[in-house]
């Protein structure tokens, strides 16, 4: 689960299918990063996806309602709709999984994405956010939102 304004991963989940039950922990970690950080409503939120039935499912769809999480589903065959997951998943692969493998199974890449999500977040630059990192891309949003309030 990308923040598409800071490019942060908030949730994420390592599996070797890709099921409703997957997505569905990834969305639970991401709902659980918001809170931890004190974002409790998120009204008007949208999550899109590509047309995976894991995205599609009924449970999925009602966790999202649950939330007031708005979704939206992309086209079949629309890469442009994806293109920010699919450039995350890009990078995911040669930064991480091409490069540092073969693995020797499940639990070595939950605990190398682990790492690597971490270093995504925190340490790597990004062009797209002003060579910030997706966490100081958010704390420099918050801060200046808040001397706005301060003054107004």
């Amino acid at each position: 689960m990308i923040d598409v304004f800071s490019r942060r991963i908030v949730g994420w989940r390592a599996a070797t299918e890709m099921t409703t039950p997957l997505v569905l922990d990834a969305l639970e970690m991401a709902l659980w990063t918001r809170r931890k950080e004190g974002v409790t409503n998120l009204t008007g939120l949208v999550h899109h996806n590509d047309a995976g039935s894991q995205y599609t499912s009924i449970t999925f769809t009602q966790r999202l309602i649950e939330e007031g999480i708005d979704a939206s589903v992309g086209s079949v065959g629309d890469a442009y709709d994806n293109a920010l997951a699919e450039t995350h998943m890009g990078l995911f692969k040669s930064e991480l999984i091409h490069s540092y493998g073969p693995w020797k199974g499940l639990d070595q890449v939950e605990s190398a994405t682990l790492d690597w999500v971490h270093w995504f977040n925190t340490a790597r630059p990004h062009e797209s956010i002003q060579d910030l990192t997706p966490i100081q891309a958010e704390q420099t949003y918050y801060t200046h939102r808040t001397r706005l309030a301060e003054a107004g």
